[in-house]
C-alpha cells in the first residue's frame, strides 16, 4: 500500500472512535494509537486527567544532541450539533475525494498523518534527534489534557526543539494564534412566585442586560498588525429552575480571543467594571496565552520551502484566530518555535457533515515526513 494511503486509512479508523467531548472517552482511541506506536519501537506513556480522558505521549529518542521534534494534535471532537447529518458521523465514509465524519478535519486527519509519517520513518529516527508525539484529550473544552502534561513538565513531556500542531490549516503553515479568555458572568436575584414577580429580583433580566452590554462592548486597544483586534462571543446562557418562579440565578458564558501583547488580567478587570452593577460575579475558566513565532525564523522558512514543493507556490505564514494546545505546550517546552500545519479545513471544523479532502491528508503525510527528515538531517 502507498504509505500516504496508510494515513488515510488511519484517519478513517480514528474517526470511527466516538470521542465527542463532553464526555470525551479518548482512552480507547489513544490506546489504539499507542499500540501501533509501541509495536514499532516507540516508548509510550498515558496520562489521564479524569476517567477515560487519556493523553498519549509517544517518543523515539535519537542519538544526536539536537532536541527531538514534537508533533501534537487532539482526538476529542465537538458534539454533532442540532442539524441532521447526511452521512454517518462516525462512519468515515469516502465520496468525491472527501473523507466525512466528526473529527475528520479537526484533528484526526492531522494526527493520523503525523503518526503514519513517524511510523514510515521507523528506526531511521534513531539516527537523528528523534520525535515526540503529544496526542491530547480534552482540547475542545480548554486543553485540559495539554495543561495536565504541561504541568508535569519534562517528566512527562521530555524535551523538544520545535512543535508542529496538526490543527486544520488546509496545509498552509501558520506561525501562531491568539490567546483565549473564557469567563462565566453570573447574576443573582431573589426568587418569588411568578404571579407576583414584583416581590422578587429576576436574575435572568439582569443577565439579559449584561448580554446587551457585551454585544456593544468595544475593546479599547489598537489592532495587532497580524492578529487584528480581540473578539468577544457569548456562547452560553442559563438561568432559572422552573417557568412559574422568578429566577434568582443566571450565568453567561463569554469567549474572548486576544492578540499577542494584550494584558489578559487588565482586560478582565475592565470588562468587570463595564458590566457593573448588573454583574454579581465574573469567574475565569480558561486563561491561555497566545503563541507567536517570528515568520522569518529559519525553521519556519524551511517549512514554507517544503510546502512550496507540495503546494506549487510558497505560502506566507499567517496567524490563526483560534487557539490550540500550543498555548499550553509551547511554554512548557521553553517557548520553542511553533508552526500550526494540518490537512483539515478550518471552515469544516465543528460543522455538520464535516469532511477532509483525501488529497490533503496524503499531502500532509508527505509534508510531515519531509519535515521530520529535514529535522533529522540538520
Amino acid at each position: 500500500m502507498n504509505p500516504a494511503s496508510n494515513a488515510v486509512e488511519l484517519t478513517r479508523r480514528l474517526v470511527r472512535f466516538n470521542t465527542v467531548n463532553p464526555p470525551g472517552n479518548e482512552r480507547e482511541c489513544n490506546h489504539y494509537l499507542g499500540g501501533l506506536l509501541q509495536a514499532a519501537g516507540f516508548s509510550v506513556a498515558y496520562h489521564e486527567f479524569a476517567d477515560s480522558r487519556t493523553t498519549l505521549i509517544a517518543r523515539l529518542a535519537g542519538r544526536r544532541g539536537k532536541k527531538p521534534l514534537c508533533f501534537t494534535g487532539h482526538v476529542d471532537v465537538v458534539p454533532l450539533g442540532a442539524r441532521p447529518w447526511k452521512v454517518e458521523p462516525f462512519g468515515a465514509e469516502m465520496s468525491g475525494g472527501k473523507l466525512f465524519g466528526r473529527g475528520s478535519s479537526d484533528t484526526k486527519s492531522g494526527v493520523a498523518a503525523f503518526v503514519a509519517a513517524a511510523l514510515e520513518m521507523g528506526k531511521d529516527l534513531e539516527r537523528g534527534p528523534g520525535v515526540v508525539m503529544v496526542i491530547t484529550a480534552g482540547e475542545e473544552t480548554g486543553s485540559a489534557g495539554a495543561f495536565q502534561v504541561a504541568a508535569l513538565g519534562a517528566a512527562a513531556l521530555g524535551e523538544a526543539g520545535a512543535i508542529v500542531v496538526a490543527e486544520p490549516t488546509g496545509n498552509r503553515p501558520l506561525a501562531g494564534h491568539k490567546g483565549a479568555l473564557w469567563l462565566k458572568a453570573r447574576t443573582r436575584g431573589r426568587t418569588a412566585h411568578a404571579s407576583i414577580p414584583h416581590e422578587g429580583v429576576n436574575a435572568v433580566y439582569k443577565a439579559a442586560r449584561v448580554i446587551a452590554k457585551l454585544e456593544r462592548y468595544g475593546f479599547d486597544a489598537p489592532a495587532h498588525p497580524a492578529m487584528g483586534s480581540p473578539t468577544l462571543n457569548v456562547g452560553t446562557v442559563s438561568g432559572g429552575l422552573n417557568v412559574n418562579s422568578v429566577p434568582d440565578f443566571a450565568e453567561v458564558g463569554i469567549d474572548i480571543r486576544i492578540p499577542l501583547g494584550m494584558d489578559h488580567a487588565q482586560l478582565r478587570s475592565k470588562l468587570a467594571d463595564y458590566l457593573a452593577p448588573e454583574l454579581d460575579e465574573l469567574e475565569t475558566t480558561l486563561d491561555m496565552a497566545g503563541v507567536g513565532t517570528d515568520p522569518g525564523h529559519p525553521w519556519v522558512q524551511e517549512i514554507c520551502e517544503i510546502m512550496e514543493s507540495l503546494l506549487g507556490r510558497r505560502p506566507e505564514p499567517a496567524l490563526a484566530p483560534y487557539f490550540t494546545d500550543a498555548g499550553a505546550l509551547t511554554p512548557a517546552y521553553g517557548g520553542v518555535p511553533t508552526v500550526i500545519l494540518g490537512p483539515g479545513e478550518i471552515e469544516m471544523a465543528h460543522q455538520t457533515d464535516e469532511y477532509c479532502h483525501v488529497s490533503k491528508i496524503e499531502q500532509a503525510f508527505e509534508a510531515y515526513r519531509m519535515i521530520i527528515q529535514r529535522w533529522q538531517n540538520a
